[in-house]
């Protein structure tokens, strides 16, 4: 009987334990960016152990959860409370969540007695194991059937959207909307806390300078402040800078400035982001801002052999060469039409073979296979041609000055998404298993993702490429349209490696068809046949092929796409993959634009040749002699051309046609 009632006062504490913690303070909604949303807990005893519950959000649209946050391993503070938000709150949070986490409303924040993994996206509202729960809105209908699901009878309008209020806790146990104090208690009893506040003139910093880290508080100490902070992020440490990272802000004063000098190193080490941040502070004392994210840029960058998709009219090729194994192409030999299609797509897609990698792996993916050629530290933008930090990674709220995951074969459009586990990244050797049929990995597909500018890649959207005056999109104004053919190759990928897309002629406008239907096809093919694969695009080839274990065959054999979709494309003529330079009498160039009009750009020349045009009937009309990569001016009538071009006692023909 003894033990009974011992167990049973152990299970009286032990729940009783589990009623301590309520939700104190919410702010759904900041004007403007949202940056400044937090939810705070309170219990009702000072540093009391979170540990066994876990913080769920709740959508009013469905009412079922979309975020849940495992509070393990934290406390409260000496006043009971617990502020949960992003970094750019102020004062700092004890536990950090990404901007723009909360919804507006009509929503719900609860707490439980449990663990995150009780709680998977879209798990309905309920009362079991609910230790307290709050219904807000911004000024929304109330949510009754969230309300009954979660045993709320009242649901708390913070104010209309942008508002400046939050929703805070009365001593009543009811809510009421005013002005928010996130880390100060709602009835203003407690500890009275200090905050100190950090901050540096500028945030970008090269190696070699020096500058000053000033932290301050509102009111003058009362005593002397001593305190530490640490600059470390990742491959950034203390190898990297000198000056004194524990300061004293002095009695009867609020300020103290510390020097920071970068050291000025011959290593390569990739621009770095120092992380300032308070690594001691005693209470009552607390982080105003924290998280200070410096830049420092390395000046020791490198540069590839190869240039940027700029030079499309004098492309650098033969210093990349294709890392195909021996024999990837040979099974396409003596195919024609579907056939050749689908052997292609057997290769590309092949199961057991080919990898899937998550959509966060993807950004790794980019840094290398996009990687400015003419600046290490830099990722080469589609669209905008030009290079941007590696480290200016669009992560949530304004993509200005920021890079981004383009979809060259629009998300919408391909009506593939986000699957779980997309947000990881767990490196090369974790994959999924993939095939022809797997749509939803043409979200993650690097041969379809290139790093782009933010804003451009919002502007691009999901529209058809080709005439602007008809819906499509072919760049920005005053650029060099060097993503024209990068950009035509890498959606004939997608087409011929996921079953369910298609490319087709005009600019399909049903675009909440999810037909996984795009356009132009005609303009695609003008953009491949214009601008042909150069060392740059044979890079990123090299490097996707690293990860996903599939190549873009279009890049590695170009003239595939004529076979599938353009002037080749018939009952007699079969495809036979050429022989290499090595085994081949025909000489290896490209000739371009094709369709031409007064010029034609030949490379691939090593050496002196001739170039003989002849009409299509066989009479010879012009006669030329280059040496090396060379661009002819031409004035022919409109009508096709064959360019007989002869070198190192080899020879090839191409068809141009002039315009």
């Amino acid at each position: 009987m003894k033990k009974y009632y011992m167990l049973l006062i152990c299970l009286v504490i032990y729940q009783f334990s589990f009623t301590q913690i309520v939700i104190n303070e919410v702010d759904c909604d900041t004007p403007s960016t949202d940056d400044k949303e937090f939810i705070e807990l309170k219990s009702a005893t000072p540093n009391f152990p979170l540990d066994g519950y876990v913080l769920v959000l709740f959508n009013g649209n469905g009412d079922d959860s979309y975020f849940a946050l495992d509070l393990d391993g934290y406390q409260t503070d000496p006043n009971g409370l617990f502020l949960i938000g992003s970094t750019t709150v102020e004062p700092f949070p004890q536990l950090l969540i990404s901007i723009n986490t909360i919804q507006n409303g009509a929503d719900a924040v609860a707490i439980y007695l449990g663990d995150d993994s009780d709680f998977p996206e879209e798990t309905p509202a309920t009362q079991t194991n609910l230790i307290d729960a709050l219904l807000y809105d911004t000024s929304d209908s109330d949510d009754t059937g969230l309300m009954a699901a979660l045993g709320v009878t009242v649901q708390t309008n913070e104010g209309s959207s942008g508002n400046t209020n939050s929703v805070q806790l009365l001593q009543d146990g009811s809510y009421v909307s005013t002005t928010p104090t996130p880390r100060a208690v709602n009835d203003g009893v407690g500890i009275a806390v200090t905050a100190i506040s950090m901050y540096t003139s500028q945030t970008i910093y090269n190696e070699g300078d020096t500058f000053d880290i000033v932290f301050s508080t509102e009111e003058n100490v009362t005593e002397n402040l001593t305190f530490s902070f640490t600059l470390n992020n990742y491959g950034f440490n203390a190898t990297d800078f000198t000056g004194d990272t524990t300061v004293t802000i002095p009695n009867g004063s609020n300020t103290v400035i510390t020097t920071i000098t970068i050291i000025n190193d011959t290593l390569d080490e990739g621009d770095e982001e120092p992380l300032v941040r308070f690594s001691s502070l005693d209470w009552p004392y607390i982080a105003n801002n924290n998280f200070l994210k410096l830049r420092a840029v390395d000046d020791d960058y490198t540069m590839a052999n190869f240039g940027t998709p700029v030079n499309q009219f004098d492309p650098i090729l033969g210093n990349v060469t294709s890392t195909q194994p021996a024999g990837y192409y040979d099974s396409l030999d003596g195919l024609q039409d579907d056939a050749l299609r689908q052997a292609v797509q057997d290769i590309i897609a092949e199961e057991g073979v080919v990898r899937a990698q998550t959509y966060t792996d993807v950004i790794d993916i980019l840094r290398e296979a996009d990687q400015n050629p003419e600046h290490s530290n830099e990722v080469w933008l589609l669209y905008t041609e030009q290079g941007r930090s590696k480290l200016d990674n669009h992560t949530g709220g304004s993509s200005t000055g920021l890079w981004n995951r383009e979809h060259t074969y629009p998300q919408s459009r391909g009506t593939f998404k986000a699957r779980e586990g997309d947000d990881i990244a767990d490196g090369k050797e974790i994959y999924w298993n993939t095939t022809a049929d797997s749509l939803r990995h043409g979200y993650s597909d690097a041969h379809a993702l290139r790093a782009a500018d933010g804003p451009e890649n919002s502007s691009r959207n999901n529209k058809n490429y080709g005439d602007p005056l008809l819906g499509g999109y072919n760049g920005p104004e005053n650029t060099a349209g060097s993503f024209y053919g990068d950009v035509a190759r890498s959606v004939f990928y997608m087409a011929v490696r996921y079953n369910g897309l298609e490319l087709v002629n005009g600019y399909p406008v049903d675009e909440d068809a999810n037909d996984g239907t795009l356009g132009d096809l005609a303009t695609l093919l003008e953009w491949h046949r214009n601008d042909p694969p150069d060392d740059y695009e044979m890079n990123r080839n090299n490097v996707v092929y690293t990860w996903q274990f599939n190549r873009n065959p279009f890049i590695d054999e170009p003239d595939l796409v004529e076979y599938i979709w353009g002037d080749q494309v018939a009952p007699d003529i079969t495809w036979d993959q050429g022989l290499t330079i090595a085994e081949s009498n025909e000489l290896q160039v490209q000739v371009y634009p094709n369709p031409a009009t007064d010029k034609v750009y030949i490379n691939g020349l090593l050496n002196k040749a001739t170039v003989e045009v002849f009409s299509v009937e066989g009479r010879k009309l012009e006669n030329y002699t280059i040496t090396g990569n060379s661009v002819l001016n031409i004035n022919l009538s409109s009508g096709m051309y064959l360019f007989k071009i002869t070198s190192e006692d080899k020879a090839t023909i191409k068809k141009i046609v002039i315009q």
